[in-house]
This record gives structure tokens, sequence and C-alpha cells, in this order.
């Protein structure tokens, strides 16, 4: 696609920036896409929860809804909060009369607060939106109001199941489709502001989906966003605060080899970290005598190796691969040699290596949130 991907994101608005159409906008915005909106509903909320919900009329709703469609156009529609029954009605009836792009519905019933968003005729509306959705993201509270797997998929072209409310160290998420099963687990994030994951998720899965990304690497990029992003919270409140959304930068690459980190040789660990500290680069890995990775300010890495003397071979080019096997293969295929085939590393990243036709050494890895929040990260 030649121009940036267009994402109507019809949705509620949260005051407090967190979550909501806010939350949809940072996420496109940062992921590199055009973000629109139709609001449905304004609420008065903040990390103590919402105080006030005030619905948009349907007629207003639409109206936003075909202003953007009949100028801008659109590449994809995400759904969060729906202001009424009545609303949620009439978009199911003009999205499927009028558009023929992915739409992604996260039907949003609870704030993380607990202030309920939905009532049980919205609920019931949900229904037809899902028979218009290419993809339906509940959470397990969400699925049980919806009533359980098999009545979501009786609507519901593919169904992905949000593990976050599931008790245990470990997330799992699952997505149902007509070509089976696809599951993602990750080590739970300890951290008390995760406040709008789900519209976050949601809205990068719609920006993959708008791109022309297949639906799992829509979903695997998203995941790493919203993992990155609750990793950077910037803790400006007690609890139930927003994610970082803007420090997330490189780490959630689209598709395609992404240049993020380039490794040389040093001979004395200490005066080159020091040097790299006074040129402004933040150090945000320290493991002397042997090893130093620091963060630049576009978010690539830059890391350094010490040696006994520095040779052009002690220099690496990292490309970061959000489907790295997908890219090896047809490499291999055209005959292309690597030093080492795909492997998973102990630290976490999955790195095949291969030399360009004048010898540089270069690495292509998938890496995630590894790349800058591993368990030996330093402290802020």
């Amino acid at each position: 696609m030649s121009q940036n991907a267009r994402i109507l994101i019809i949705a509620g608005s949260d005051s407090s920036g967190g979550a909501g159409i806010q939350a949809d906008i940072k996420t496109v915005t940062v992921l590199g896409g055009h973000a629109m909106t139709a609001i449905t509903a304004v609420t008065a909320q903040n990390s103590g929860g919402v105080s006030a919900i005030h619905p948009i009329p349907t007629q207003m709703v639409l109206d936003q809804v075909s202003a953007c469609v009949n100028d801008i156009g659109v590449d994809a529609v995400k759904i969060g909060m729906i202001g009424s029954a009545d609303t949620a009605h009439a978009l199911a009836e003009y999205l499927g009369a009028n558009i023929s792009v992915p739409i992604v519905l996260d039907p949003v019933m609870v704030a993380t607060s607990g202030a309920v968003l939905a009532d049980d005729d919205v609920v019931a509306a949900f229904a037809r939106l899902m028979d218009v959705a290419t993809l339906t993201t509940p959470n397990i509270p969400e699925l049980d109001a919806l009533g359980g797997e098999e009545a979501v998929l009786r609507h519901a072209t593919a169904l992905l199941v949000k593990g976050g409310h599931a008790a245990g160290p470990t997330i799992t998420d699952r997505l149902l489709s007509q070509d089976g099963e696809t599951i993602w687990t990750d080590d739970r994030i300890d951290t008390r502001h995760a406040h709008g994951t789900g519209c976050t998720l949601g809205s990068a899965i719609a920006l993959g989906l708008g791109e022309g990304m297949a639906m799992e690497q829509a979903i695997t990029r998203a995941r790493m966003f919203v993992r990155i992003a609750l990793h950077a919270a910037p803790d400006y409140v007690a609890r139930n605060g927003p994610m970082g959304f803007q420090d997330v930068r490189l780490d959630a690459p689209a598709l395609g080899p992404a240049l993020n980190q380039i490794t040389l040789g040093c001979t004395d660990y200490a005066r080159s970290c020091a040097f790299y500290r006074q040129l402004g680069l933040r150090q945000i890995v320290d493991a002397p005598p042997r090893y130093a990775r620091f963060e630049t300010a576009g978010g690539a890495t830059f890391s350094l190796h010490q040696t006994d003397r520095v040779q052009a071979a002690d220099t690496m080019v990292y490309f970061e691969c959000l489907d790295l096997d997908a890219l090896i293969q047809p490499l291999c295929d055209a005959g292309v040699l690597f030093d080492e085939p795909a492997t998973d590393r102990s630290w976490g990243w999955r790195e095949a290596r291969l030399r360009d036709p004048d010898g540089h050494r270069l690495c292509l890895y998938f890496a995630g949130e590894m790349r800058r929040y591993p368990p030996w990260r330093m402290a802020s």
C-alpha cells in the first residue's frame, strides 16, 4: 500500500486519555496509520472510574461514519464502546451495506474500573455487529456475557478470546476461525497500569488488517504493541493509569526487515560505555566486561561487544523481522547461504545470521518486547 492505512474508529471518548477513542488514535498514529473517528459516547472518567456517560445520538454517529467513508475512504474499521442499542443496530445495517474492508469488533461492556458501559439491550445488539465483523475480540467476562464461544461463532467469522482476566502467571490469547485455532502465550506483566489494553489491542489489529497483514501477523504485532506499552506505563497515578503509547516507537515493526540495532567491537569496555553515555545515548544493559546496550532517541538500539582487537568482523547490523521464518524461507529457496539458521537464543531472541556479498555480518531476528525489556534491563 502506497499510503498510510486509513482506520475508522467507532468508539466512546475517555477523558483521561488511557482508553477509548484516545487510546485508539494514539495506537493507530504511533504504528503509522491515519486515525479517523466516530464518537458514540462521551465519558467523564479517570483512573478512579467512570463518573458520567453521555451517549451521542445515533444519527450523529452515522453522520460521522459516512463523512469519513465518503471522503477520506477507509481501509479497516475498529468498533469499541457503543452508546446505545439503536446505534449498534444502525451501525450494523450501515456497515453491512457500505463497507467491504476488515472490521474489528471489541465488544466493550465494562470499564477496567468496573463501570458498566453497555446495558442488556446493547449486549444483545452485539450479535448484529458480529455478523458484519471480520474479528470479534472479547475478554473472558465479555465472552461469557455473549453466551460463550459457540454462541459467538454462530455470528462471528473469527473470535479472539483475550485471556488477561484469567488467573495465573501467564496470559493466553486464542484465535478461533475456520482455519482452526492459534494460541499466543506470554508471561503476565506485573503492572498497576493496564487501562485501555482492550481498546489498544483492537485498534492495533485493525491497522494491521488495513495494511494487508494476515490476521495472525496483525494479532502478533498488536500483542507486542500492548505489552511494550504496558512495560512503558508512565506511572502518573497510584493504579489503573494509562499505558506508555508514546514509548513504543520502533518496537512493533511492519512487515519486512526494520533496522533496529548495530553492534560494534570495543577494546576498553568502561571507556567506550562512558563515551556513548556522554554522547547522549541511554544505557539500558550493563554486562561488564563484555556487553553493553544503549537506546537511541528514535527507539533503535546500539550495542558494544568487547574484543581484544577491533576488526571489521566485530561489526554486526541487526534487522528486526516480524515474521522471521517466513522471510528466511524464500531466501534459502533462492540459494542464499546462512552462517547460522534461525535459532531460539537463551536471551529470548530468535536469530538467523548471514553475510552480504562483501562479507558484512547481518543478523535477522525477532525479539519483541525482549529487545528493550529483557529481565536484565537496568532500572530507570
